[in-house]
This record gives structure tokens, sequence and C-alpha cells, in this order.
């Protein structure tokens, strides 16, 4: 089988770092380019450091994607008018830049994914079933905790698990978030979907979802150990993209969850 020629944006990142590591003892890639948006005069893998650029992208089939959101729509520019594929990593995007990723992914194939966890995705799966499950009866609320280093809150996965429960209800998940909170010891459930970030240490990510009656309590809970787990899903959904037509994939749809 030809090894599939591999792009890591955003390589000097934690998970930039990793893909690299978790590349190097997998058969089926050949890592052909390392890109940063400032100019770094260094190599890695024994690969020089480039911007993103036209140039950068050429031999490259799938360019995975760990950044900012700014940076990644740069990226999909390049590998629309370059008919690359594009998994996609990077989180906190705005409604606008959802949309814009979206009208890329019809030139495309684009999988892009808040958590390449296979547990998390389940999670999420899971979640929509409870949600479906439960009547109104029931408030829900998003708990989640990362490193220290991570910005963004609620974090990508926490935001997918909030669109589980949205999906559950079939309901538009920017209706439905409430209060985003950092750093507190206890948040309160709302009529809205309440969400709590707490940032410490170099913690990998725990999520927690709570359903709540007021007569009992139902959590559903995931716990990362090795920041691996999410290299080794980027790369499994960047073997899985090579013959995918354009489109706007998720883990769920690699996993086969209906």
């Amino acid at each position: 089988m030809k090894k599939i020629n591999i792009a890591i944006s955003g390589c000097l990142g934690r998970m930039g770092q990793q893909l690299i590591k978790s590349l190097r003892s997998n058969k089926n890639f050949k890592l052909v380019t390392l890109t940063e948006n400032k100019i770094f005069n260094k190599k890695i893998a024994g690969i020089k450091l480039n911007l993103n650029t036209d140039e950068a992208f050429k031999d490259t089939d799938v360019i995975i994607d760990f950044t900012v959101p700014n940076c990644t729509l740069d990226i999909l520019k390049i590998a629309s008018k370059q008919k690359k594929r594009v998994v996609i990593g990077t989180t906190g995007f705005s409604q606008k830049e959802e949309v814009l990723i979206k009208n890329f992914s019809k030139k495309i194939p684009i999988l892009k994914a808040g958590n390449m966890s296979l547990g998390v995705n389940l999670l999420m799966y899971l979640t929509e079933v409870a949600s479906k499950s439960l009547n109104d009866e029931y408030l829900s609320k998003v708990f989640e905790v990362h490193h220290k280093y991570k910005k963004d809150y609620p974090s990508g996965t926490a935001l997918m698990l909030g669109k589980g429960i949205a999906d559950g209800k079939n309901k538009n998940l920017y209706n439905l978030i409430g209060k985003k909170f950092l750093n507190k010891k206890n948040f309160p459930y709302g009529k809205k979907i309440n969400f709590n970030s707490i940032r410490k240490g170099e913690i990998i990510g725990e999520h927690e979802v709570t359903f709540s009656s007021g007569k009992e309590i139902i959590k559903l809970n995931h716990e990362a150990f090795d920041r691996a787990l999410y290299s080794d899903g980027a790369l499994t959904a960047a073997k899985w993209l090579i013959n995918k037509k354009p489109g706007l994939y998720s883990m769920r749809d690699l996993l086969n969850f209906k």
C-alpha cells in the first residue's frame, strides 16, 4: 500500500509534537511537511519548518491541523485550491467560521472533530441517546478540566457534548448554550446548558455530562491519560479520509455511529 503523505500544521504545539511522535511508529504514513504561522530556522525529523503556503503543501495528501481558527481558515483556502484533504482538530470556531468550513467542504473532504478520541466520541453518542430518552424535567450541564495552557473555554469537546444534548432534543446547540463558567468549584443547572471549565496543572482532559430531575442524577464521563489517543485518532481520520468525496465529516461518521 502506498504511504499517505502527511502535513502537520501547528507542528510545535502539544498535539503537533505528539503527532510527529506517533508518525514515527506508523508505517501507513510519510511525514513530508511541517508548518507554523511564523518563521523558525530549524528542522524536526529532518524536515525544515515552513509557513502555510501553496508551496509547503504541494506534495501532501492530507493536512492535519491543530492550530487556531484564523490559521485553519488560511489552510483551508490553500487546501481547497490544491484539492487536499484536511483533518481539523482545532477548536474555538465562531458560528460564522463554522459556516466557512462547511463551504470549503463542498470542494474538499474535511473531517472536523473537537476531540479525536474514540471514547469521547462514544460519550457524545451516549449523551445524545440519554438526552433523547429523558424528558424536559431533566436539566443538564457539562463540566471539563484541561491543562493550564489551554486558552479556549468551554473546550471543543465540552461543546461537542453540548451538541449531543441539543441533538437529542432536536434543537440547535447555539440556542441552548447557557452560562460559561471558568474555574468554579460548583456551578448550577439552568434552563439552558451551563458549562464549567477548570484549567490547572498538566491534565490532558476530563469531561462529564450530568442530567438531573431533582429526584435523581445521571452522570456520563470520560478521562484521558495519554495524549497519544488523540494523535492516533487523527491519523485514523487521515487514513479514512483518503477515499472520501468532498464533504464535512466527523469522528461519528468514521466510527459509523448511527
